[in-house]
């Protein structure tokens, strides 16, 4: 059996170094487009000129059947593909180009939809999040050229942003399309620049909206004050009862004793990510990581009550609340729920009326790290990066992966890319660093030269 030569890491590492300033004129293109997908904001051409780009870009790689879908929700979902060779497997690689909007303009030190360098990081709206991936997806496959074995489809969403729900819809759709044996999430990143991360579980997702009423109306608090029975206290009572007094979550019913057995997160590390305040204590009595990435978390995301300026002296006869449950892998997300639900009326005072709307739902996600398409990955990340692999969960929802791994089963999902906390997305002056898309590029283009049915897995060389 003839065994076909493949380039090794430092040829792959000075294609990928050579192709840096192309990578740059491809972001600083991408960033460009004002690719926002609420047309309440930015006009919609902008989309579609974005996804033009990436057409154009897509066939300038190598990739066939270039063309855009649109997505049940009005979006414009890029797809191409390039076919594997006799008895490789195919891999699918996933981004967005619709963006945040740059919320205040004026907290920006450079317009946001113009990438600008400076201090060795390049700045602007998407730069990763997420169209700093779509030019480490570019890059690798432009440094791979003819070298790749694997088949190679790629899809960027248009709608990721907006949470609309367009391409979850199609790819239940359109299975055949996506259909692959490895598939990279490239929306997230590394625990810290410089240290190659796999994102291994997600938390899901389960929100309700209580409503508590108490009066037919507001009623004077002189006259009727004391025994009259005030809605926003019973509410807030209610709301108190969902952690202790370490902060950690007390829904009855839900397991709040998990460990997480990744990479750890140092407290002094959060403070400075998150940014508490001095003298503000962290919550929970676990690690960061357990508290983040293992255990449930509830957060009340809103109130509606009187506010302060319009307020009234009035006992107050209704109000409600958006509550968020974060449910971490190994608890069903309806189960979450109902959950949630059951404390919340159990533990209602005086008698008042209580109503929940259950409003979203999403189901937590854990991806297989036993097969040969992690241990690819691991080796490829291990050797762009001189450094061992670290794993971590990630406290958002990304819906899309579960949908992939329920129409997949037997698909390997990772998570990665090039996004890490000194990017601030989704905030002003958002960033990327080009080191993590040379190395992130040079990392998939490895994978892609690598993994194969007839190789051993995790032979990167």
């Amino acid at each position: 059996m003839t065994v076909e030569a493949r380039p090794d890491v430092a040829t792959l590492r000075g294609r990928v170094q050579g192709l840096m300033p192309a990578a740059r004129e491809d972001l600083a293109a991408l960033v460009a487009f004002r690719s926002v997908a609420d047309p309440a904001l930015y006009p919609p051409d902008e989309c579609l000129k974005a996804a033009r780009y990436l057409m154009d870009a897509f066939a300038a790689v190598g990739l066939e059947d270039v063309r855009d879908y649109e997505t049940p929700d009005g979006s414009r979902a890029v797809y191409g593909h390039a076919p594997a060779r006799e008895g490789a497997p195919t891999v699918l690689l996933y981004c967005h180009y619709d963006v945040q909007p740059p919320l205040d303009e004026a907290a920006w030190e450079s317009p946001p939809f113009s990438l600008t360098v400076r201090d060795g990081r390049w700045y602007g709206r998407g730069a990763a999040d997420c169209k700093g991936n779509i030019v480490a997806h570019l890059t690798a496959l432009r440094a791979l050229g003819a070298d790749r074995r694997v088949g190679v489809k790629v899809i960027a969403e248009g709608s990721e942003e907006q949470g609309t729900g367009g391409l979850e819809a199609f790819v239940v759709d359109n299975v055949e399309l996506l259909r692959a044996d490895a598939i990279l999430v490239c929306d997230a990143g590394n625990f810290a620049a410089g240290l190659p991360t796999l994102t291994t579980t997600l938390r899901g997702l389960a929100n309700v909206i209580v409503t508590v009423r108490t009066l037919d109306g507001p009623v004077h608090s002189g006259m009727f004050g004391g025994p009259a029975p005030d809605a926003l206290a019973a509410l807030i009572a209610m709301l108190a009862s969902l952690r202790n007094d370490a902060g950690d979550t007390t829904v009855q019913g839900l397991d709040v004793h998990r460990r997480w057995d990744g990479v750890s997160y140092p407290a002094r590390q959060f403070r400075a990510d998150a940014g508490v305040r001095p003298g503000v204590g962290i919550v929970g009595s676990g690690e960061v990581a357990d508290m983040l990435w293992a255990r449930p978390a509830v957060t009340v995301l809103g109130i509606d009550c009187p506010s302060v300026a319009e307020s009234s002296a009035s006992v107050p006869a209704q109000a409600r609340a958006r509550v968020s449950l974060r449910v971490p892998p190994g608890t069903g997300a309806a189960l979450a729920q109902d959950a949630l639900i059951a404390h919340l009326r159990a533990v209602a005072p005086w008698g008042v009326s209580v109503e929940v709307e259950r409003q979203a739902l999403g189901e937590p996600f854990a991806g297989r790290t036993d097969g040969p398409a992690f241990a690819t990955m691991r080796a490829a990340l291990e050797s762009a990066y001189g450094k061992e692999l670290a794993t971590q969960g990630q406290g958002g929802s990304i819906p899309l992966c579960t949908v992939l791994q329920q129409t997949y089963p037997d698909a390997e999902i990772m998570i990665m890319g090039v996004e890490e906390p000194r990017c601030l997305i989704h905030a002003p002056n958002e960033s990327v660093d080009p080191r993590e898309i040379e190395r992130i590029a040079l990392s998939e283009a490895l994978f892609l030269s690598r993994l194969s049915t007839s190789d051993g897995p995790g032979r990167v060389r």
